[in-house]
């Protein structure tokens, strides 16, 4: 029996049900018989004897009393009559002694002002605080855990160290902020650990830590506490340079890449971070790409998720290395010239019972109203925007990738899914809001709060959404009316191109709107023009064997798409195997068909993507004016017979780019084309030169204006047009 405790209170210190077990552990100071003591109780399970050891002054030692047999442990000190600093020696039933700092003998590490943030929704560095951190608190070097669950009954730090047993390191409350807290002296990085939590009515739920830096690898789910603060970065030039740039007006031409099956060891064997740096980025600079985006990195426990699934969004994941191999992979990306975008996934989080999902027994991330808080579709919970920790948790993180990982952009999955109530329900399945709309107010605040956040701290990066639908203003800024992103995925030219380069050349002549149609709408946002992994899943066909004819013609019709996404108005970015005319469709547990460069065809498609993103970074009217209707000018679309267009580009100098494409396999000769202007106009690329696959057909270098009125102008050039193919001309 405790000499000091109540029974009640002892009782909820051997059962695991005291939600403030600093009111019975530690060093406590006490009257008796009208004397001031100190009484310090220690719960140690595995402990024989346990001594205390005075780390000031005279430094005595004081045996402890086993009070109760499960390991409840009490030294009542008549000599000292304030609280002071002290060791625990303990001996175990084996006879090994360790020597420990008492958890329960240090004050609070949070403060209240860290817990207000919280609380309000404005703690933008809340990653330093709650989580796992390896620090030295009085002395004593170990680990501070932190975690918010509000409505639990008890938290606990469970881990390899205390035998994954909660009763040995429970947690104290911190008022009514709902975060607990605990300081475990002794514990260092690499540590597994979860969060035993008891749910008010007495269940056990085992929890990784949503803050957490490192998880193991997958199939096992336990946090893994880990310093992100140690790596040494090398990319301070890059960022100062970035800091100084304006996205909108500088080259951004993206390879899309799913780290997985980008290019795989023997065996399948996934390359991790460090091996894909030192292979990605040589291809990238040699391609002619500017930035990579990666499909999500952090973590997740379903490979065919590909990432799309977190339960560790603080985490990039265990399958490619450690947090420091990420920070290597960027370091080094950045050193050589390219950006690093990241998919980001606020929108929805998986049902596994181990990660957020009804976390602290209650639906605390997610909403309780399925009509609310559930994807249909994809078997996924929707966050809770409207709870200042929710919106704290999810902002902070945007932050977190950009000061932590030195990301250069956040491409935000399924924007749509988050701005609408309603999205992919029936009438009945979905609460409207506030005012009876279908527009998801919490979430439109969150993404607007989240943008500015982000331009505020990091200038020169870029936050892009995934958005499909008509939404105003997606790419607006938010003193604007706008969401505040810098650039919005233009899914409906990819839908249009696709559709239209399916139809036989025969009947693209009644369907050559869906070559125009874009531009009605081209600079109402700022667009990024993808060929995402998206489309070349799930039944959908690689690009290359969605194409119509014959096989040349498969391949003259890919360099095509290729080089009119090149010279339509919008950044650019392309999924890896697009560039070499992969075959097969994307199956991310097998690496891409690298064998097929072997072969010609195959090779000149890789030439062709080369050179058109090298001919892209060269001409700044390519991209200066992408988003202004000033960067861009029709020739001619109403040559619907024959299947052509022509447009041209300007930089701000003026200076113009001549595009013509000829859809049909059919070789145009005599064929005019206006230009603004006299001269001899260089032809800077053919994709039907012989070297990309072609059958040669061209104009032996370029050709001479002649003041021949065409198309409204007056000049013109009088060209031999390829079959499936695109030119584009420079005036010298």
């Amino acid at each position: 029996m405790s000499l000091t405790l109540t029974k009640h209170l002892a009782d909820t210190i051997l059962h695991a049900d005291q939600h403030d077990p600093f009111r019975a552990l530690g060093a406590h100071p006490i009257t008796r018989g009208g004397k001031k003591q100190v009484a310090i109780r220690a719960f140690l399970r595995d402990a024989k004897t346990v001594t205390v050891a005075e780390l000031d002054g005279e430094r005595r030692t004081w045996p402890m009393t086993r009070t109760h047999e499960h390991g409840l442990f009490e030294a009542l000190i008549a000599e000292r009559q304030q609280v002071f600093r002290y060791e625990l020696r303990v001996e175990n039933h084996h006879g090994q002694t360790r020597a420990t700092r008492d958890p329960y003998s240090f004050l609070p590490v949070l403060g209240d002002l860290d817990l207000h943030l919280f609380n309000e929704g404005n703690h933008l560095r809340l990653w330093e605080k709650l989580g796992a951190h390896v620090m030295t608190v009085d002395g004593a070097q170990g680990v501070h855990f932190a975690v918010w669950a509000p409505n639990a009954r008890r938290v606990s730090v469970v881990c390899d160290s205390n035998g994954w047993d909660g009763r040995w390191h429970p947690m104290r409350t911190l008022g009514s902020s709902g975060v607990w807290e605990l300081f475990a002296p002794g514990l260092a990085a690499g540590e597994k650990y979860k969060f035993e939590i008891k749910t008010q009515e007495g269940n056990l739920r085992l929890k990784t830590d949503p803050m957490g830096f490192w998880f193991e690898m997958r199939p096992a789910t336990a946090s893994i506490v880990w310093d992100v603060n140690r790596y040494q970065w090398h990319d301070r030039e890059w960022l100062e340079r970035r800091a100084a740039r304006n996205p909108l007006e500088g080259p951004m031409n993206l390879y899309e890449v799913h780290l997985g099956s980008w290019r795989q060891g023997e065996g399948n064997r996934f390359l991790n971070y460090r091996e894909t740096a030192d292979q990605l980025v040589d291809y990238v600079i040699e391609m002619g790409y500017t930035h990579i985006e990666l499909l999500p990195v952090a973590e997740h426990p379903f490979d065919g998720s590909w990432g799309y699934q977190v339960t560790g969004y603080y985490a990039p994941t265990s399958r490619f290395g450690t947090p420091e191999d990420f920070m290597y992979l960027v370091d080094r990306c950045h050193q050589r010239g390219i950006g690093v975008i990241v998919d980001w996934v606020p929108a929805h989080f998986p049902k596994d019972d181990f990660a957020l999902r009804w976390f602290d027994g209650t639906a605390l991330y997610e909403h309780a109203d399925p009509r609310q808080g559930e994807h249909q579709d994809w078997g996924t919970l929707i966050f809770n925007y409207g709870r200042n920790e929710v919106r704290n948790f999810l902002t902070a993180n945007a932050l977190f990738w950009f000061d932590r990982y030195h990301v250069d952009g956040l491409r935000v999955d399924a924007v749509a899914s988050m701005l609408y109530l309603d999205y992919s329900r029936k009438q009945g399945e979905w609460v409207p809001n506030r005012y009876g709309g279908n527009e998801n107010l919490d979430a439109i605040s969150f993404m607007k709060r989240c943008n500015e956040l982000v331009y505020g701290q990091f200038p020169g990066v870029a936050m892009i959404a995934e958005e499909s639908t008509a939404f105003g203003g997606v790419s607006r800024p938010v003193y604007l009316g706008g969401l505040g992103f810098g650039f919005k995925w233009n899914m409906g030219w990819m839908h249009d191109m696709l559709e239209y380069f399916t139809k036989e050349a025969i009947h693209r002549k009644h369907h050559q709107h869906s070559l125009t149609f874009g531009l009605l709408y081209a600079f109402y946002e700022n667009f990024i023009l993808v060929l995402s992994h998206d489309e070349v899943v799930h039944g959908k066909r690689s690009l290359l064997n969605k194409m119509p004819g014959d096989d040349w013609q498969r391949f003259a019709n890919l360099r095509l798409l290729l080089a009119f996404m090149c010279g339509h108005p919008g950044k650019k970015m392309l999924f890896m195997g697009g560039e070499f005319g992969q075959w097969k469709e994307w199956d991310s547990r097998f690496s891409l068909d690298w064998h097929l460069l072997e072969h010609a065809p195959h090779q000149g498609v890789r030439r062709l993507a080369r050179d058109l993103n090298h001919l892209y970074r060269a001409e700044p009217a390519l991209w200066e004016l992408d988003h202004q209707h000033s960067g861009f000018e029709w020739i001619d679309f109403h040559d619907v017979e024959s299947s052509i267009v022509t447009f041209l580009r300007r930089s701000k100098s003026g200076e113009p780019l001549i595009w013509v494409f000829n859809f049909t396999p059919v070789v145009r000769s005599d064929y005019r084309v206006g230009v603004p202007d006299p001269g001899f106009y260089r032809e800077l690329l053919n994709t039907d030169a012989a070297l990309y696959g072609g059958s040669e057909a061209g104009n032996v270098g370029g050709a001479m204006a002649e003041p021949v009125q065409q198309a409204g102008r007056p000049h013109s050039i009088k060209l031999t047009l390829p079959p499936l193919a695109a030119l584009c001309f420079k005036q010298a």
